[in-house]
């Protein structure tokens, strides 16, 4: 290609050229909302009202002085946790199952997989209805088993509402975590499990001496971006419990929500905003790093 002067682009000109639009939709998409909501939180911005003033750290103070702040940090932490960890461990475990290449292995897989595409509004309201303290499935079967004797409101207490948008939610992402654990596990070279199996070792010295080596990588990716995840989903929290009872489930999206929507302080709503930003790139610099680390 050549410029204005007849001659032709550097690579590296050509290369810019061609990023050109890249960075305009990631500008526009990514970095002014961004941008803009950093600058928000800096003001008194309502929907109740079109004008909005600069009123500085108030909005920060106000937040971090608030204790339900802190009760939403820690209902977040919780939820992340738990939905990452059994989410992990099952689909970990339904992995190695269908590693096994047995007979009707590919329809599980496929099966698995449904629930994945399911929108999160349709498995909230099915986990309502298990969960449901007057005609749920759960009470019922704990009564035929004679487990309870009482109908178990479990949305509606505190000690198990988290419980109950946990396993929600688990059960929403167990087919991700299964399909990149499982493409993990055929990565592993056979011969390694077969020379293992000769040398007599048993299934847990080569999950953990030949399994969990190969599948560093993929495990932390899988744990970072999984927490990522959980960190900023929304739907069947809001569909079940709607952050309650009394904030129990109350986590970072459904606060900012809540300020924005419910409140309408839209600035308050950016502060919290902007300080979940600021945990969730500790996470992203947790997964560029292990993607520079496997480049290398």
């Amino acid at each position: 290609m050549k410029n204005n002067k007849g001659s032709k682009l550097t690579d590296s000109q050509f290369g810019i050229l061609l990023a050109i639009p890249a960075l305009a939709v990631f500008a526009s998409v990514i970095l002014y909302p961004v941008i803009n909501s950093i600058i928000m939180s800096f003001t008194n911005q309502s929907l109740l009202y079109p004008d909005r003033e600069f009123i500085g750290l108030k909005n920060y103070i106000e937040i971090f002085s608030d204790p339900n702040f802190f009760a939403v940090l820690k209902s977040t932490m919780i939820f992340v946790v738990g939905v990452t960890i059994l989410s992990f461990t099952l689909g970990f475990i339904w992995a190695i199952l269908l590693n096994q290449d047995f007979f009707g292995s590919e329809f599980l897989r496929g099966i698995t997989l449904v629930n994945w595409i399911i929108p999160g509004t349709a498995i909230g309201f099915l986990w309502m209805w298990i969960f449901n303290g007057q005609y749920g499935v759960l009470n019922s079967i704990l009564k035929n088993l004679g487990i309870i004797n009482n109908n178990i409101s479990w949305l509606g207490n505190t000690k198990t509402a988290m419980l109950g948008v946990i396993l929600a939610r688990s059960w929403q992402v167990l087919p991700w975590f299964m399909a990149l654990l499982l493409a993990g596990l055929k990565g592993i070279p056979r011969n390694h499990v077969e020379a293992a199996r000769v040398d007599g070792a048993s299934n847990w010295q080569v999950f953990r001496h030949i399994v969990l080596p190969n599948m560093k990588f993929i495990i932390s990716l899988v744990l970072i971006l999984g927490t990522i995840g959980a960190m900023q989903h929304f739907d069947i929290i809001w569909v079940m419990t709607q952050g309650g009872p009394a904030r129990a489930t109350t986590t970072f999206a459904v606060e900012v929500y809540r300020r924005a929507f419910q409140d309408f302080s839209i600035g308050k709503a950016a502060t919290i905003g902007v300080v979940w930003i600021f945990i969730l790139s500790g996470f992203m610099y947790l997964y560029t790093r292990n993607l520079k680390q496997e480049d290398k």
